[in-house]
């Protein structure tokens, strides 16, 4: 009975990465969070398949390090932020406007969610880069003048 629990575990956690790991290729390409969507889908095949965990500390350094560049600036927190508001609004716009090519909700709900994530690790990755700048060591300690 075990090995039948274990083995849809394993089928389960392999065809979730899976739909993960292909859905992130798609967005390396495509408006969205492809790097983290890559890594968290290898994580799922690396539980499923042990053989595949070798594959995951790379992944995750690159997509630490994306998600990192992408809070580094005024301005690339900006443009995140533009894009999110571009595809909720387009999203909106494909589900109530029947002319666009491909409209409906479904195509409309696709693009609200994609903003929505994108939010969503914006904010995840805006929050762990200063917990990291807050928490290291080696960050400078204010100057002081002889006047104060």
């Amino acid at each position: 009975m075990a090995r039948g629990v274990e083995s849809i575990r394993r089928t389960a956690l392999g065809v979730l990465g899976a739909l993960l790991l292909v859905i992130g290729i798609a967005l390396l390409v495509l408006p969205g969070p492809g790097l983290l969507l890559v890594f968290a889908g290898l994580v799922l095949l690396a539980r499923a398949v042990p053989a595949l965990d070798r594959f995951v500390a790379p992944a995750r350094s690159r997509a630490m390090r994306a998600a990192e560049e992408s809070v580094s600036s005024r301005w690339r927190i900006a443009g995140s932020v533009l894009v999110g508001l571009f595809l909720v609004a387009a999203g909106v716009v494909w589900g109530l406007v029947p002319r666009l090519p491909y409209s409906g909700w479904a195509t409309g709900a696709s693009l609200i969610i994609s903003g929505l994530v994108l939010f969503a690790l914006l904010v995840w990755s805006h929050r762990r880069v200063r917990a990291a700048r807050r928490d290291s060591p080696s960050a400078p300690a204010p100057q002081r003048t002889r006047s104060e």
